[in-house]
């Protein structure tokens, strides 16, 4: 592979922002693997965030590379897999799979997409000093769309940028990016924007997790809220405390502590019936079925507010932050009922023909 832009390359991040600036280039916020993929005639490679190959996981996308992208180019985006009822960022974690069989039976069953938002490098020209506008306007004459690869949409006009921002959320989308016209190809800094939904939710605090310094500091507090049905429901976990904060946190939990025979997650009961349970019961990781996530049971009495950007299914897309405690909530009104739904937006709608037939 010989390209003006050779890997590995870290890509260019966007610093976090609460207000859409004006004076940018806007784009949906895809939810899934950052990549840079390389192309030089039949030689691909997939690089991820960390300039780590991913070329082995996505074998579908290699082959389409090679049919649906130009001889020779380095594209940035993101991998997603698309479904009718939006993103489904658990179906690509799941791709992460040391067995090339399973990869390629996945490939088939849930083929993943690439959705192109850079281009670094067309032919021999290298243009990653070239403003963002121009790198901009040559990818959208470069590529076409899918079925595989396609250019994410985009627009300078700000009140279509703060409808999308109301919209595409409701297709799985993590908010906006926005960059500067002007903006040059800067590897591994934070010179774009990034605009996510923040919202808040009172949550259950039901257990916790011991921080790797030692038995006498919290790691992380499980959260939970309550279904229709009655039934508390693991939703995610709080963790970014001061040090000072998280031994303080584990001697005021100590009178909460109790035993898994009189707690809703009693998720070992569960999983000797059927061990499908047990991550719902907050006994298992989501991405790697042999991570340890014991944990001790707390009475589920306390009540905590968190930040959190979206959901995903049932839980928190991705970790929540602390915001205050409410002594004041009755822990049994902490439900789902509280969390505002987004407007369903299809994934077509977005970027035609991305959800395969």
């Amino acid at each position: 592979m010989r390209l003006p832009v050779m890997p590995p390359v870290a890509p260019m991040l966007a610093k976090p922002a609460t207000v859409i600036p004006s004076g940018a280039s806007y784009e949906p916020k895809w939810d899934g693997f950052r990549t840079i993929c390389f192309r030089d005639g039949d030689d691909v490679e997939l690089g991820s965030r960390n300039e780590r190959p991913m070329t082995r996981y996505f074998p579908e996308l290699v082959e389409a590379a090679t049919a649906e992208l130009p001889p020779r180019c380095v594209v940035d985006g993101e991998i997603v897999i698309a479904a009718e009822d939006g993103l489904d960022f658990e179906a690509l974690q799941l791709r992460l799979h040391p067995a090339a069989s399973r990869v390629r039976m996945l490939a088939e069953q849930t083929p993943a997409a690439f959705i192109a938002f850079d281009l670094l490098a067309l032919g021999d020209e290298n243009l990653m000093d070239r403003p963002f506008s121009e790198r901009r306007a040559t990818l959208v004459d470069a590529l076409g769309s899918g079925p595989s690869f396609h250019v994410t949409p985009a627009t300078t006009d700000l009140p279509t940028a703060r409808r999308w921002f109301d919209e595409f959320e409701g297709a799985g989308l993590d908010g906006l990016i926005a960059k500067p016209l002007t903006l040059a190809y800067q590897p591994d800094k934070r010179v774009m924007v990034k605009i996510k939904h923040q919202r808040t939710a009172d949550c259950v605090v039901a257990g916790y997790r011991l921080h790797k310094s030692g038995p006498d500091a919290i790691g992380s507090l499980l959260l939970g809220l309550y279904t229709d049905d009655g039934e508390l429901a693991s939703v995610g976990v709080i963790g970014a405390f001061p040090m000072a904060r998280r031994r303080a946190l584990f001697t005021e939990l100590q009178p909460l502590v109790t035993s898994f025979e009189h707690h809703p997650w009693n998720w070992a009961a569960q999983v000797a019936a059927d061990p499908q349970l047990a991550r719902r019961y907050g006994g298992g990781s989501r991405w790697n079925a042999g991570k340890d996530l014991s944990f001790v049971p707390l009475r589920p009495e306390r009540v905590v507010e968190v930040r959190y950007d979206h959901m995903e299914g049932r839980r928190f897309r991705h970790t929540a932050q602390f915001n205050r405690w409410r002594p004041d909530r009755d822990p049994q009104s902490c439900t789902y009922a509280q969390l505002e739904q987004p407007v369903t937006f299809r994934l077509d709608d977005i970027v035609p023909g991305l959800i395969r037939d």
